[in-house]
C-alpha cells in the first residue's frame, strides 16, 4: 500500500490535468492529496491531451488520485483507464449518484483501488448512504458549488450545514472515514478560508478540497489537533489509563471510553 493510501488526509489540492508544468510543484505544496483533474478544470477541447500528460507524467514513486469525468461524458471510458496504472492510489469520481456508478468504475479499472465519490447532486446525497458502502469506498466528498447549484440555494453561508451533518453521519454509519469537504472559490481570502474549514472540521469533516497552493497551508494547520486539545488529551490518557476501571475526572469532566477514544485519536494524529 502506497503512503498515500495508508493515512489520513487533511487537503486534497486539484491540479489541472492539461498543467503539467504544475504536477511537480503540486506535490511539494505540502498537500496531503494532490489530485490530477480530468474533469472541471479542462476544457472539452483538452481533455485528450490532458489525460495524455497525466500518463506520460505518473510514475508510483509519486501516487497522486485522479478525478475522471463523469460517467455520462464520452470522455469517462478512457479516463477509468488510468486506473489501471502504477502511480494512480485512487480515483475521484465525480457526479456519483448511486453504488451502480462505483461498482462500475471498480469492474472497469478491475483492481480494488480506493474510490473518492463526489457527492454533487441532490440524487447524490439521496442515496449517498449506498455509495458510502459500495466496494473501495474511502471517503465521500462534497461537491459545494455543483450541489448547490442543482439544489438552487446558495453554496457558501450556512445553507448547506444540514447536508455536511448528514454526510458526516452516513460516513459514520457505512464505516469509512469522515468527509471531505468543498472548495473555498476566493484563492486571495484567508479569513474565510480559514473560518470555513474551521466549520468543516466542527461538522466532523476529516479534510477540505484545495484549488490553489496558497490554500494548502491554512487547511492543514486548521484541521491539526492544537498544542491544548493535544495537552488535554495527554491529561486524559494518563488519568484513565491510571484509574484501573474507576470513574475520573479530568479538567472537572467526568471521563468514559468514546472521551478516551477521542484523546487516543489526537495523539494518533503522527503529523501533530
Amino acid at each position: 500500500m502506497s503512503e498515500i493510501q495508508s493515512r489520513p488526509y487533511r487537503s486534497f489540492l486539484f491540479v489541472p490535468g492539461s498543467r503539467p508544468d504544475r504536477f511537480e510543484k503540486a506535490l511539494g505544496s505540502g498537500g496531503d492529496a494532490v489530485i490530477l483533474d480530468l474533469e472541471d478544470a479542462v476544457a472539452p477541447e483538452d481533455k485528450d491531451v490532458a489525460r495524455h500528460h497525466v500518463v506520460a507524467w505518473l510514475a508510483p514513486e509519486r501516487p497522486v488520485l485522479v478525478r475522471v469525468n463523469a460517467a455520462s461524458t464520452p470522455y469517462y471510458e478512457r479516463d477509468v483507464e488510468l486506473g489501471k496504472l502504477r502511480g494512480v492510489a485512487g480515483i475521484v469520481l465525480p457526479k456519483a449518484e448511486s453504488a451502480h456508478d462505483v461498482i462500475d468504475l471498480i469492474s472497469r479499472i478491475r483492481r480494488k483501488i480506493p474510490v473518492y465519490p463526489l457527492i454533487e447532486s441532490a440524487r447524490g446525497m439521496w442515496n449517498a448512504l449506498e455509495i458510502a458502502k459500495a466496494p473501495c469506498v474511502r471517503q465521500l466528498m462534497f461537491g459545494t458549488l455543483d450541489f448547490g447549484a442543482d439544489m438552487n440555494m446558495e453554496s457558501d453561508g450556512d445553507g448547506l450545514d444540514t447536508f455536511r451533518v448528514q454526510l458526516t453521519m452516513i460516513s459514520r454509519v457505512a464505516g469509512i472515514r469522515a468527509p471531505v469537504d468543498g472548495v473555498t472559490p476566493s484563492i486571495d481570502n484567508a479569513g474565510q478560508l480559514r473560518a470555513e474549514t474551521i466549520k468543516a472540521r466542527r461538522f466532523g469533516f476529516a479534510g477540505k478540497l484545495c484549488i490553489h497552493p496558497s490554500q494548502v497551508s491554512i487547511v492543514n494547520r486548521t484541521f491539526a489537533p492544537s498544542e491544548a486539545e493535544r495537552e488535554w488529551a495527554r491529561r486524559v490518557l494518563c488519568a484513565f489509563e491510571n484509574a484501573n476501571g474507576a470513574a475520573v475526572a479530568v479538567d472537572g469532566k467526568m471521563v468514559d471510553r468514546p472521551v478516551f477514544l477521542k484523546a487516543q485519536s489526537i495523539l494518533d494524529d503522527v503529523r501533530s
